[in-house]
C-alpha cells in the first residue's frame, strides 16, 4: 500500500531566528521509503500559498543541518532570516496495509528486566506528572491484570472520559489539566494515557506522525497527529487514546517523553504561523490519489 504524505507550513519571522524542525519521517521507515523525505527550507519575500516552491521568484534556499537526536528522531536545524519562512516536503512510503495489531497476550516486563534506555519512559516529564497520579492510577487500574489487558484498560478509560474539542487546545495543558477538565485534542488524550501507564510501571512514550483517512471515509482537513506506544514483551506497541480502534497507515515521525520532545518546529525567537497544511493519503502505483470510501453507518467505519 503506497501512502503519500506532504506538508506546507509558513511563518512570518520578524528577525533572524534559529529553528529546529522534526518534519522528516522516522529513520525506521527508511527501508520502506519510495521517494522524498526531504525538508525544503525557503526564505520568501512575500507569503505564497499553494504554489510550487521551485517556480516562484523572490525566494531563496536556507541551508540546514540534519542530525539524529537522543530519542533517535531525524531533526533539522537552521537559521531563518527575517521575512517569511516556508517549510515543505513530500514522501511516498510502501506501508504495511494491515491495521494496528492486537497483542492480547503481551506481558508486562519487570522493572529490573527493562533495557536501561527504556527506564526514562517511566519517569515524570514536562506534560506527564507521573508523581501526581500514583494513587489515581492504582485506584482505577490496580486490580486489572498487568500487561496488555491493563494497558488497553488505560487507553479505553481515557478515550471514554475525555471529550475531543479543537477549541480546548493550549500549549500549556498537562495530563493533570486533562484529567481535571476532561476535554482536549489528540496530544492531551495521549499525555493522560502515557502518565497513567507509567504510574502502573508500563513504559510509555509519546508519538507524533500522520494518521490519514486510509481506506476510511473522509473526516476533514489533514493534520499531523499524536498517539503513544507502550513497552510490552520487549518491544514498543502502538496505542491511541483518541482513536482507540485499529487504524491503517500510521506514519511515524518522532518519539519522545511527551510533546515537548517532538515539537514539529521549535523556534528560538518569534515565529508567527501564517499557513498550515499537512495530509497523508493512499495512492495507486500510477501515483493517483485513491478516493476514500463512503460509509453508511458506524459499523462500516470500524470495518474499513
Amino acid at each position: 500500500m503506497l501512502i503519500l504524505s506532504e506538508f506546507d507550513i509558513q511563518f512570518r519571522v520578524p528577525s533572524p531566528t534559529a529553528v529546529v524542525a522534526l518534519l522528516h519521517l522516522h529513520p525506521s521507515l527508511e527501508p520502506r521509503l519510495r521517494s522524498g523525505n526531504e525538508l525544503l527550507v525557503k526564505h520568501l519575500a512575500t507569503p505564497m500559498f499553494g504554489q510550487s516552491v521551485s517556480t516562484e521568484s523572490g525566494q531563496s534556499t536556507i541551508p540546514s543541518v540534519d542530525y539524529i537526536d537522543s530519542f533517535g528522531n531525524h531533526c533539522a536545524r537552521f537559521v531563518a532570516p527575517a521575512g517569511y519562512l516556508w517549510l515543505s516536503g513530500v514522501s511516498v512510503i510502501d506501508a504495511d496495509p494491515n491495521p494496528d495489531q492486537i497483542y492480547g497476550f503481551a506481558l508486562q516486563t519487570r522493572i529490573e528486566d527493562l533495557p536501561s534506555e527504556v527506564l526514562q519512559f517511566l519517569l515524570p516529564s514536562r506534560y506527564c506528572q507521573v508523581d501526581q497520579f500514583g494513587a489515581i492510577a492504582q485506584d482505577l487500574f490496580g486490580s486489572i491484570i498487568p500487561g496488555w489487558t491493563r494497558a488497553v484498560a488505560v487507553r479505553d478509560w481515557v478515550h471514554e472520559k475525555v471529550e475531543f474539542n479543537y477549541n480546548a487546545a493550549r500549549p500549556t495543558k498537562t495530563a493533570m489539566d486533562v484529567f481535571t477538565e476532561r476535554i482536549g485534542v489528540c496530544r492531551d488524550f495521549q499525555h493522560l494515557a502515557v502518565t497513567l501507564s507509567r504510574c502502573l510501571n508500563i513504559p510509555a512514550r509519546y508519538v507524533t506522525g500522520y494518521i490519514g483517512d486510509i481506506r476510511r471515509p473522509y473526516s476533514g482537513p489533514g493534520d499531523f497527529s499524536a498517539w503513544y506506544q507502550v513497552f510490552l514483551d520487549g518491544h514498543w506497541i502502538n496505542l491511541d487514546a483518541r482513536h482507540n480502534y485499529p487504524r491503517r497507515g500510521r506514519l511515524l515521525m518522532a518519539t519522545g517523553r511527551d510533546a515537548a520532545d517532538v515539537a514539529i518546529t521549535t523556534s528560538f525567537g518569534a515565529a508567527y504561523l501564517t499557513h498550515f497544511y499537512a495530509d497523508s493519503y493512499e495512492i495507486g502505483y500510477d501515483g493517483k490519489r485513491i478516493p476514500t470510501p463512503v460509509a453508511s453507518d458506524v459499523n462500516t467505519l470500524h470495518e474499513q
